[in-house]
């Protein structure tokens, strides 16, 4: 059970203070005010944190979409239980190990007593609580049913970060195997070739081509390291300028999406997180042109931001959401037609999920087969990079021993 540290006075004026052990802070005030001591402030004890606990500045840190998972199944719960909003919020509050997150609920829970709306105390804090979050609890606010919305924002939140994690996971192999293979290149060219070079010296003959070439890029290397750093820095740094240009962005993101093998995985990601997050807001009640606003701002590609806007203005003219996404030819027509069944049908909500369900599955597929594309690549790369250096390496060696033997 946890101990709460409390101050406070008994009815005869007497100060006090000391722990007590409850299941919450309701529970330990009652059990105070049993004791006739009126609690002046009740909170958790906080525990002594070892040296791997302290947080290093810049290390570490932040508020994660878990935290937030975690606060809204918790804050569900205790709605559905009729405890009222401030006492949620304090006790949520209370128990919150990530102290930025604490102060942003203690900011919260102010601006609720202060008068304001839970989804207007959220809007204060949009680097936390973004759009989609803000107007569903809104939407919960006004239907009456914030638990059910808590419960769905959950349950989102959690599909959402499973399927950035698959990607981020086929990603990461790729990416750290190159690297690795970039570093012992560099490694062989900057400190093994130079030994071979002196001993290549006292042979007195010319060397074979591919030598001579791995001896010039070795030379290269040791001379100009700095220049091939900061090129591949700059270029870096160029391509991330670019990208944060509206020109720029089109390109490269028009240019991942007709990518071979990429292109398509990125296609699927971003319908399952379309239909997926549509799909949750129209549930809720949100409106769907409010709804395909914030929609569109969570697409990740400019490409299908535009499609979505454009699906928008069509369905603000009084037209259907269905036929300006097939024109756009940036959604599958199977995705396109089953919009155009929900729409006639009056589902478009459980629709969605429908297709945010096949495309989540879809993604799992395409994962498992680029990670089995990628390495039989990642394999072959390797030994032809690192087996050809090793060769071009052993072929003056070879020369001379076939040169004694004959």
């Amino acid at each position: 059970m946890p101990t709460f540290v409390y101050t406070g006075k008994t009815l005869a004026g007497e100060p006090r203070k000391g722990e007590i052990e409850a299941a919450s802070v309701a529970q330990a005030t009652a059990t105070l005010r049993r004791q006739q001591i009126v609690p002046a402030s009740v909170g958790p004890k906080k525990a002594r944190r070892s040296l791997s606990e302290i947080k290093i500045p810049g290390l570490g840190g932040g508020i994660k979409t878990k935290d937030i998972v975690i606060f809204s199944r918790q804050f569900a719960t205790m709605i559905d239980a009729g405890l009222p909003l401030v006492q949620c919020l304090d006790i949520l509050a209370s128990q919150q190990e990530n102290d930025e997150f604490k102060k942003i609920l203690l900011e919260v829970k102010s601006s609720v007593e202060g008068g304001s709306t839970f989804a207007d105390a959220l809007r204060k804090h949009p680097k936390v609580f973004d759009d989609l979050y803000v107007n569903l609890i809104a939407a919960g606010e006004v239907g009456g049913i914030l638990d059910t919305i808590l419960n769905r924002l959950s349950g989102f939140m959690e599909k959402s970060e499973k399927l950035k994690g698959k990607i981020k996971g086929a990603m990461t192999y790729p990416v750290a195997v190159i690297i690795i293979a970039c570093l012992v290149v560099a490694g062989l060219l900057l400190w093994v070739v130079p030994i071979f070079e002196e001993m290549f010296a006292g042979f007195g003959q010319a060397l074979p081509a591919p030598t001579q070439m791995v001896v010039a890029m070795s030379k290269s290397l040791q001379s100009s390291w700095y220049i091939i750093l900061g090129a591949i820095g700059g270029v870096i740094f160029g391509l991330n300028r670019l990208y944060k240009t509206p020109r720029g962005r089109r390109v490269m993101d028009h240019a991942f999406l007709k990518a071979p093998v990429i292109g398509d995985l990125i296609r699927k990601t971003a319908v399952a997180r379309f239909t997926r997050t549509l799909g949750t807001m129209l549930s809720s009640g949100v409106p769907i042109l409010e709804s395909l606003d914030i929609v569109s701002k969570t697409a990740g590609n400019v490409i299908i931001e535009e499609a979505v806007m454009k699906a928008r203005t069509s369905l603000s003219q009084g037209k259907t959401l269905a036929e300006p996404l097939m024109e756009t030819k940036v959604f599958p027509g199977m995705v396109t037609q089953m919009i155009a069944v929900g729409e006639s049908t009056g589902a478009l909500d459980a629709m969605l999920s429908k297709i945010a369900d096949f495309y989540e599955e879809e993604v799992d597929q395409a994962v498992e087969a680029l990670t089995s594309l990628i390495e039989p690549i990642l394999m072959a790369f390797l030994g032809i990079v690192v087996g050809g250096l090793v060769i071009a390496l052993y072929l003056p060696i070879f020369q001379i021993a076939g040169a004694a033997g004959s």
